[in-house]
């Protein structure tokens, strides 16, 4: 038997034995039909990387950090037969290429669909500033998702108008 051979049968042994001795998957409990069943926090801070498209960004993208503050002011929100919260959102994203500075406020509409997982909607506003334009207010809209690695700890993604940020989250 051949050397290369030989490895080949090794690694398919290997590989069979983990596919046939692997534990079961197991799916992620849903908690979004538990009102209040979530971390309780009544801030979030969350530091980002960025994309700016839109709005203030319509010549050319740039890329930029920020930083975003949630406060809660509802813990069980507007639906109250499910797992949600309602915050209101601010922060401010600096932008690199142009040196735009980018204020949003914003209404954040959270569900919690697991222990691990949660989504969120965030209407709002922003006003933009830089070197090249007087100040510009936009209208913003985000839609975004966390992976929450414990009760404090998250990663967030949110896409939306006029931008993409990938963050942490801390729920304080």
């Amino acid at each position: 038997m051949t050397a290369m051979r030989s490895r080949t049968l090794v690694f398919l042994a290997g590989a069979a034995g983990a596919l046939f001795c692997s534990a079961s998957a197991r799916a992620d409990e849903s908690i979004i039909k538990n009102p209040g069943d979530h971390p309780p926090y009544r801030f979030e801070a969350e530091p980002h990387g960025l994309l700016g498209f839109g709005g203030p960004f319509r010549d050319a993208s740039d890329f930029g950090a920020g930083f975003r503050g949630t406060v809660i002011i509802v813990d069980n929100g507007f639906v109250k037969t499910i797992n949600n919260s309602v915050g209101i959102g601010f922060g401010g994203d600096i932008y690199f290429r142009r040196g735009t500075f980018y204020v949003p406020v914003v209404m954040q509409w959270n569900f919690w669909l697991s222990p691990h997982w949660s989504v969120f909607g965030e209407p709002g506003f922003g006003i933009a500033a830089n070197a090249f334009r007087d100040r510009v207010a936009h209208p913003t809209f985000y839609m975004g998702g966390r992976y929450h690695f414990n009760d404090k700890v998250s990663l967030t993604i949110r896409l939306g108008y006029p931008s993409i940020s990938v963050g942490a989250s801390f729920f304080l």
